[in-house]
């Protein structure tokens, strides 16, 4: 009889026995088969389980260079930024500008009501709003857990999440992801 492919690539197949020797023949489904893709493309792990690892490609070199403080970088918000957006940038269509905007949408948010407070009550306002500012990272972790962006966004996202210590930081990094998206928008064409 020849192999029916059923459901996720399991097959089922009559040229082994199903019991111990001299049992009746019958069917047995073997599961995915080696190589067999998930619907999403990606493979599937291999044999013996674990979690599909996704690798970044960003460098911990790359990380190092997004710096918010005061001797941050003279080209943080050009070539550093163009970088980050070119080694995002995923041609198989995982990370949707729309994904990406919201978690920039956010952070312009936070930016704009710490920003707004006179200077002498900005400082304050940024502490009360600090937990949720980096609560953003946890944000982005679980749009990566759901496959709505991939790793190289959530690792530079939760990089730049991690270097906001203050009102000035914080916007820094709001500029530092304006021109990230505009180069994204760039490559997304």
């Amino acid at each position: 009889m020849e192999n029916r492919n059923r459901g996720q690539g399991g097959s089922y197949r009559n040229d082994r026995p199903a019991g111990p020797p001299g049992a009746s023949g019958g069917h047995r489904y073997d599961g995915p088969r080696h190589g067999d893709n998930r619907p999403g493309g990606r493979p599937y792990p291999p044999q013996g389980g674990g979690r599909y690892q996704e690798s970044s490609r960003l460098s911990d070199e790359d990380l190092a260079k997004i710096d918010f403080s005061e001797n941050m970088p003279d080209e943080i918000f050009n070539k550093i930024a163009e970088h980050a957006a070119a080694q995002v940038y995923d041609r198989g269509g995982k990370n949707k500008r729309t994904q990406l905007r919201r978690f920039y949408d956010e952070l312009v948010m936070w930016n704009e009501r710490v920003q707004t407070q006179d200077t002498s009550t900005r400082e304050p306002t940024y502490k009360e709003f600090a937990p949720f500012i980096k609560m953003m990272r946890a944000k982005v972790a679980y749009a990566k857990g759901r496959d709505h962006i991939d790793e190289t966004f959530n690792k530079l996202f939760s990089c730049c999440v991690d270097k906001i210590d203050a009102p000035e930081s914080l916007k820094r990094c709001k500029l530092f992801m304006e021109a990230f998206m505009g180069f994204y928008r760039v490559n997304d064409k």
